[in-house]
């Protein structure tokens, strides 16, 4: 990647990277603590927070230009400030002080304003699939640190940021023959490169070896691994910022990252691993029951050191071209809702007759998948891909990460229904409708979306279209309480399924 100017930026990125910052921050608050006031005018909004304070802000799927109501006058909220603003009501609200989220939510807006000053300099792909992919400025709409990278100096992270138009080589490890594990197919990792007699190869991420240096020294002094150089060819970080995709040999690999992001540290942890095989397994019957053209990208194996087990941890994933349409174009769902170059949603004319088809292919395999097997996708948008035909129709849905998957009776049907309905509904169906009613005003995407579930034979259909609320993941909660990241924590939102 170009190296680029580290410089703390100032003016028009600055500004621009506040708003980045702030908009997912506020549909946290506003969603999760706020009360919204009638009598709005024009497109602001008032919200009474918990301490009584008023705060307007500019309404949309991205709220803007915050305000707090300050001795008889609306006064405008920079970033710095409404993250002391949050941690002031939070405190108060939940008795609790919040921990690093504070830091985090300043660390995810100083990653905005370098990934920003690193593109102006970087060239994106040329492949739209991986424009998709590196797409996501804003991530997460609804979590209030989105794009943190750990806290550490921008120079560690930013040669391996996919938002900055990364690319990279692989670091190539041999592990002596007496320390592997590994379960699965994991034979894509032996045509990476060669290792010696006596060694199995096993690539790092690079950014991961520099976190877990110190602790890999004693395995590189007496032998146990061995730096064998690097890749021939480069790697593109994906959205999940820790899964590459090599295009030519139609590769993903998926690493151990000692950082958080969102909500968790991002390692393949050990119990994971070991229930992945079982899970991958039923996710891969479950679509293919359900029949072309969705397909599951499986998770087929992972290889790494008995003495690092999580830490050098990589997991080996399909590629894409053994089950897309023939034909078709993948496109990350995130990239969708947030926009990129070429984009099939921006640019349609038929924005009814494109919902329509992407309803078709998506809710199906998943409903499916859930009734008849047992199995709960992870189908938010960044594990769900879609491929259009070449007028930019959707034409296939492809699901990924067994690791985030659940299977009956693991969980109680009613808490995979809950989780199938947050994942597909309120964080991925939401998002893609919104983004459409935003370009096409006047379109209402909720009879279609009716018509589409009410199409499919489950008992927890009915009570769907007709709830007067939707379950809504608390993610700002979530990270203030120091819960744990699988510990999902719900509140009811609006349902936009119900008819009036």
């Amino acid at each position: 990647m170009e190296r680029v100017d580290l410089t703390p930026p100032t003016g028009e990125v600055g500004r621009r990277a506040d708003a980045y910052a702030a908009a997912p921050l506020l549909n946290c608050l506003l969603r999760e603590v706020a009360e919204a006031l009638p009598g709005a005018a024009g497109d602001r909004r008032v919200h009474r927070l918990p301490d009584g304070r008023l705060l307007r802000v500019r309404a949309g799927r991205r709220p803007a230009d915050p305000e707090l109501y300050t001795a008889g006058a609306w006064r405008r909220v920079g970033h710095p400030e409404l993250v002391k603003l949050v941690a002031e009501v939070l405190r108060r609200h939940t008795g609790l002080p919040g921990g690093d989220l504070p830091a985090e939510m300043i660390d995810s807006r100083d990653t905005v304003a370098a990934l920003l000053t690193a593109r102006a300099r970087a060239t994106a792909p040329e492949d739209p699939y991986l424009r998709s992919e590196q797409s996501l400025l804003t991530g997460h709409p609804y979590h209030p640190a989105p794009k943190a990278r750990g806290g550490g100096p921008v120079a560690s992270w930013l040669p391996y940021a996919p938002e900055a138009h990364a690319r990279f080589p692989l670091v190539l490890l041999g592990v002596r023959e007496d320390q592997v594990a590994e379960e699965g197919d994991t034979g894509a990792l032996d045509t990476l490169g060669a290792a010696p007699p006596g060694y199995r190869l096993l690539p790092a991420h690079p950014w991961q070896l520099d976190l877990t240096a110190h602790d890999l020294a004693p395995a590189f002094a007496d032998g146990r691994l061995l730096r064998l150089g690097t890749t021939a060819f480069d790697t593109w970080p994906t959205a999940a910022v820790r899964t590459v995709y090599e295009p030519r040999r139609d590769l993903f690999l998926k690493f151990s990252l000692d950082v958080r992001i969102t909500n968790d540290i991002r390692r393949l942890w050990r119990h994971d691993l070991r229930k992945l095989r079982r899970t991958d397994i039923a996710a891969g019957r479950a679509l293919a029951a359900a029949g072309p053209p969705a397909a599951w990208l499986s998770d087929r194996g992972y290889r790494t050191a008995a003495f690092a087990f999580e830490e050098l941890a990589v997991l080996v994933r399909d590629g894409l071209r053994g089950h897309l349409v023939p034909g078709a174009t993948p496109l990350l769902a995130a990239g969708l809702a947030e926009g990129f170059e070429g984009s099939p949603l921006a640019a349609t004319a038929d924005p009814a007759g494109w919902w329509e088809a992407y309803l078709r292919q998506v809710v199906p395999p998943v409903l499916a998948a859930f009734d008849d097997h047992g199995v709960v996708l992870e189908a938010h948008l960044q594990n769900t891909l879609v491929a259009v035909d070449a007028a930019g129709m959707p034409v296939q849905a492809l699901f990924r990460d067994a690791e985030g998957a659940k299977l009956l009776p693991d969980v109680t049907r009613a808490a995979g229904w809950e989780r199938l309905v947050y994942c597909l509904v309120v964080n991925h169906l939401t998002e893609i409708a919104g983004a459409l009613a935003e370009r096409r005003p006047g379109l209402d995407p909720w009879p279609a979306a009716r018509r589409e579930l009410a199409r499919h034979d489950l008992p927890e259909i009915p009570a769907l279209l007709t709830a007067p609320t939707l379950p809504g993941k608390t993610n700002l909660l979530l990270r203030w309480t120091a819960a744990a990241g699988a510990d999902a924590r719900y509140l009811p939102l609006p349902n936009p399924l119900r008819a009036d």
